[in-house]
C-alpha cells in the first residue's frame, strides 16, 4: 500500500514537474505546429505606467510553403485596449468574422500588423481618432540592419542623385497621404518569417488591460471545381516578455502574493482554533471532527506555497518548479478534502447515522475522482500558455468538471431532505426527523450559497471591476471560503449541547425504546422505569 501511494506522488510529480518546464509563465515562449485555428489568444496583461512588452516571432511558416498568394490583410497580429472584462472590442462581428479585413475604427484602441509576404513587410494600421496607445516600435536584427544599409547604397548608385532625391519625394507623399499606416521590415529565411517589435507604456492615458491575438485568415480551396476550402495550416515560434515597473506580473496580480500570505494566516488561526475546540470537549468528538481540522490547515500550506509561486514569477518571470510542485499537491489534497467533507457532512454521517448507504457510497465514488480531474485541469492550465490548443480543452474540461462536481455533492443534500421528509410520517419518529430537518435545511442552503457565491458572484465581480483591481475576485473567494469554514465549525463544534449533536443520541434513545417495549411485550420480565432528565443529554434508564 505504501509503495503505491509512493509510485502515485512520484508520477504526479513527473507530471507536474514537466508541465512547469514546458511553461515560463509570464516570460511566455508559445510553440505551435500545424495549427489552423483562425485566431489564436496569444496573452492579456494588465499594464501601469512604464510597464513594457516585447515580441519575438521567431519563426513562421506554413505547410505548404506558398506565400505569393496570401492577402496581406489575412495573416498578423492584433493589439487592443480592453474593456474590464478582458474581451476585445474589436471582437464584436463574431468568431467568423476576421478583424484583419477591416480598418480601424474609433471604438478600437489598438494596432493591426499585417503580413505582407509578397514585399517582406509588416503593415501597422490604427485609427487615427483611436485616441493614446502605445507606439510601437520595431526591432532589426543587426544583420538585417547592414544587409538593408549595403542595398540601399547599391540602389543609391544605381539610381543616380536624381532618381534618389525623386524617391525621397514619392515616399514623403505615400506618408502624408496616410498617416494611419506604417511598414517595417519582415525577415525572410527560406519562406520562414521572423519579426520583432516593443513597446512602452509612457503615460497614464495608456495604462490598461491589452489583448494581444494572432489571426490566420486566409483559406485555401479544397479542390479547383469545389467552392468549399480549408484553413491554411502554420506553424509558429513567439516569445513574449511582460513587465510592470517592479514585477512580473499583470496589473490586477501584483497584490496577490501578500494577499495569499494574510489569508493563510487566518486559515492556521481558524484551524488552531478549532483543535483547541476539540481538545477542550474530547468526550464528544468523532472522527469527522478531526477531518474537518486538517482542511484549513492543508488550506493555508496551500496559500502559502501559491504566495512563493507568485512571488518569484513577480520577481524573476517564471516560478520555482519545486515550489510549484508543491503548491500543486497541497491544492490538489486541499480541493479533495473539501469536497468530502462537505459531502460527508451532507449525507449526516457521524451526526444522524453512522454508515453510508449504497447512493451515498457512489456519490463519493463520483465525486473523488472528478475532484481529481479538476485539479489536474487546473494544473495543467496554470502550466500552459493560453495560446496553446490544449489550453482551451483544458478550460472546458475545467468548468465542466467544477460543475459536475458541484451538482454531484447536492444530490446527497437532496436525498437527506426527501428521507427526512418521508420518515417523519412513516416510521414514528416524526419530532427527531423533523428536527433534523430543520437543523440540516440551514447547513443545505449555506452550501448552496457557498458554491453559488465564488463560482458565480465573484467571477461577475471579476469582469465588472476596473483592470488593476482583478485581485479582488480572489479576496472574494478566500473570505466566502474562510466564512463557509468558520460556520461549518460553529455549527458542527463538539459541544453536550449542541443540537446537531443530540440528534443521534436521541435517536439512540428511540431505538431503545422500542428494544424494551418489545421486550415487555413478549413477557420477559423486563420492566422500564420513567427516565429522569438532567438535561438535553442525560437520560437514565434502569430495567429489573
Amino acid at each position: 500500500m505504501a509503495t503505491g501511494k509512493r509510485c502515485l506522488f512520484t508520477v504526479i510529480n513527473a507530471i507536474i514537474t514537466a508541465l512547469i518546464i514546458e511553461s515560463q509563465c509570464r516570460l511566455h515562449h508559445l510553440v505551435l505546429k500545424d495549427d489552423i485555428r483562425q485566431r489564436v489568444h496569444l496573452n492579456t496583461f494588465g499594464f501601469y505606467k512604464d510597464g513594457y512588452t516585447s515580441m519575438s516571432m521567431n519563426s513562421l511558416s506554413f505547410t505548404n510553403g506558398k506565400t505569393d498568394n496570401i492577402d496581406s490583410s489575412t495573416i498578423g497580429f492584433s493589439l487592443d485596449r480592453a474593456s474590464n472584462n478582458g474581451f476585445s472590442t474589436y471582437l464584436d462581428d463574431g468568431l467568423d468574422y476576421c478583424p484583419l479585413k477591416k480598418d480601424p475604427s474609433s471604438n478600437f484602441a489598438g494596432v493591426l500588423l499585417l503580413l505582407d509576404f509578397k514585399n517582406n513587410l509588416v503593415r501597422k494600421k490604427t485609427s487615427a481618432e483611436a485616441g493614446v496607445f502605445p507606439k510601437i516600435i520595431p526591432v532589426v536584427p543587426k544583420s538585417t540592419v547592414v544587409e538593408q544599409q549595403a542595398e540601399k547604397g547599391q540602389d543609391l548608385q544605381d539610381k543616380g542623385p536624381d532618381d534618389g532625391s525623386q524617391s525621397k519625394s514619392s515616399k514623403s507623399k505615400r506618408n502624408v497621404e496616410n498617416k494611419t499606416e506604417d511598414t517595417y521590415p519582415l525577415q525572410n529565411k527560406g519562406k520562414v518569417y521572423s519579426f520583432q517589435f516593443y513597446f512602452n507604456v509612457t503615460t497614464d492615458e495608456q495604462q490598461g488591460l491589452y489583448n494581444f491575438y494572432f489571426y490566420n485568415c486566409y483559406s485555401i480551396p479544397i479542390n479547383q471545381d469545389s467552392s468549399l476550402s480549408d484553413m491554411l495550416p502554420f506553424s509558429i515560434d513567439i516569445n513574449i516578455e511582460e513587465k510592470n515597473p517592479e514585477s512580473f506580473l499583470s496589473a490586477g496580480e501584483i497584490p496577490l502574493p501578500k494577499l495569499y500570505i494574510c489569508m493563510s494566516m487566518f486559515f492556521f488561526l481558524i484551524g488552531t482554533l478549532w483543535v483547541y475546540v476539540l481538545h477542550t470537549h474530547s468526550s464528544d468528538v468523532y472522527k469527522i471532527h478531526w477531518l474537518m481540522a486538517s482542511l484549513p490547515f492543508t488550506k493555508s500550506l496551500s496559500l502559502i506555497f501559491h504566495a512563493i509561486d507568485y512571488y518569484y514569477i513577480s520577481n524573476q518571470g517564471f516560478p520555482i518548479e519545486g515550489w510549484a510542485v508543491v503548491y500543486y499537491i497541497t491544492h490538489l489534497l486541499k480541493g479533495a478534502l473539501l469536497f468530502i467533507t462537505i459531502a460527508l457532512i451532507g449525507t449526516g454521517w457521524a451526526f444522524v447515522k453512522h454508515i453510508l448507504s449504497d447512493k451515498e457510497k457512489k456519490i463519493f465514488m463520483i465525486v473523488i475522482p472528478l475532484q481529481v480531474l479538476a485539479n489536474v485541469a487546473y494544473i495543467i492550465i496554470e502550466s500552459t500558455e493560453e495560446g496553446s490548443s490544449e489550453y482551451g480543452l483544458w478550460m472546458e474540461i475545467l468548468f465542466l468538471v467544477d460543475l459536475l462536481c458541484c451538482g454531484a455533492i447536492l444530490f446527497p443534500v437532496v436525498w437527506s431532505i426527501r428521507h427526512l421528509q418521508e420518515s417523519s410520517v412513516t416510521d414514528g419518529k416524526a419530532a427527531i426527523n423533523l428536527a433534523q430537518l430543520k437543523l440540516f435545511r440551514h447547513y443545505y442552503v449555506m452550501i448552496v450559497c457557498y458554491i453559488y457565491f465564488t463560482r458565480i458572484i465573484a467571477s461577475l465581480i471579476k469582469v465588472i471591476v476596473p483592470f488593476q483591481w482583478k485581485w479582488l475576485y480572489q479576496l472574494l473567494d478566500e473570505l466566502a471560503t474562510l466564512t463557509f469554514f468558520f460556520l461549518t465549525g460553529h455549527k458542527f463544534r463538539p459541544a453536550s449541547y449542541n443540537p446537531y449533536l443530540l440528534l443521534s443520541v436521541e435517536d439512540e434513545d428511540m431505538e431503545m425504546d422500542n428494544v424494551v417495549t418489545t421486550s415487555t411485550a413478549m413477557g420477559e420480565g423486563v420492566k422500564k422505569l420513567k427516565k429522569l432528565s438532567n438535561g438535553p443529554s442525560e437520560e437514565r434508564e434502569s430495567m429489573a
